[in-house]
């Protein structure tokens, strides 16, 4: 009679399994932040043919970080006027794309996309009513903001024309000098921004509009010299100033910045503009 073996060993026949070990939970670092397609004012129509963007309606950003968020409070950044450029670098997917060569309403429409991702699409800040003077807390939807083109037709004061190398050609009335300017750009942005806080600190008028002027306009009845358009930058009759400031908002793509206000205190209402204050990006301050 055999023995039984498992007895004495206290082994069995059945197969020994090992153990499954399970799977590894994801770890919080596996998360990808997610990205938004953002529609560009200027459907890429005024960069040229070698730009990333060259009739691309659209962009895609990522959502911000806290990362970013550090850089928007980075006061060496704040003091050169560059943290929005460093946060566009940041935010924007196709790093082929350079924040300085955007057309300044392109950027705006990626910022305000890129507010809405973090803190959500109600803006908070105090208003002052233009008809009674007080100050009340007013709530702006961001999303109802819309893109704008070329506002120029139907304008009876100003006649733009749009020239081959995207640029624009106004007459201005005073002086007859036909005036032929460009978009702006973040580059632009930048360097206007600069030279504002260059002669605040010196106590000086900062120059906003002159110093837009001598960016945007390429040349005047065919003169291009710099230094003669900086110094007509400043020194035109303001009757030309309001034509050329008016053809330059006219023409630039952009969001529509304005929304109805109601006046809780005394009813008054009227279109206003969304203020980019410093709550903006900082909506909890």
């Amino acid at each position: 009679m055999p023995r039984n073996n498992s007895r004495r060993t206290g082994s069995t026949s059945k197969k020994e399994t090992k153990a499954v070990s399970p799977a590894p939970a994801a770890s919080v670092l596996d998360f990808v932040t997610p990205t938004d397609v953002v529609d560009l004012p200027s459907r890429g129509r005024f960069y040229d043919e070698d730009h990333p963007l060259h009739n691309q309606e659209t962009i895609e950003v990522r959502y911000m970080t806290a990362k970013d968020e550090d850089i928007l409070t980075n006061q060496s950044y704040l003091k050169k006027g560059i943290a929005l450029e460093k946060l566009m670098q940041n935010i924007i997917v196709d790093k082929g794309v350079h924040p300085g060569s955007l057309l300044v309403g392109d950027r705006g429409a990626i910022l305000m996309a890129a507010r809405i991702s973090a803190y959500g699409p109600h803006y908070k800040t105090n208003i002052a009513c233009p008809s009674c003077g007080e100050s009340d807390e007013f709530s702006f939807d961001l999303r109802e903001l819309q893109s704008v083109e070329d506002s120029s037709e139907g304008d009876e004061d100003v006649d733009v024309t749009h020239t081959d190398d995207n640029t624009y050609t106004v007459k201005l009335p005073l002086t007859g000098v036909t005036a032929e300017f460009r978009l702006l750009t973040g580059t632009d942005e930048i360097a206007i921004t600069q030279a504002i806080q260059k002669a605040r600190n010196k106590n000086s008028i900062d120059g906003t509009l002159s110093t837009q002027f001598s960016r945007a306009i390429i040349s005047l009845s065919s003169e291009t010299d710099r230094e003669i358009i900086r110094k007509f930058a400043l020194m035109m009759p303001a009757a030309d100033a309001r034509v050329l400031r008016k053809a330059v908002q006219a023409v630039t793509p952009g969001l529509d910045m304005t929304q109805a206000f109601d006046c809780p205190d005394c009813g008054h209402e009227q279109e206003m503009e969304v203020p980019l204050t410093a709550d903006f990006f900082w909506p909890d301050l």
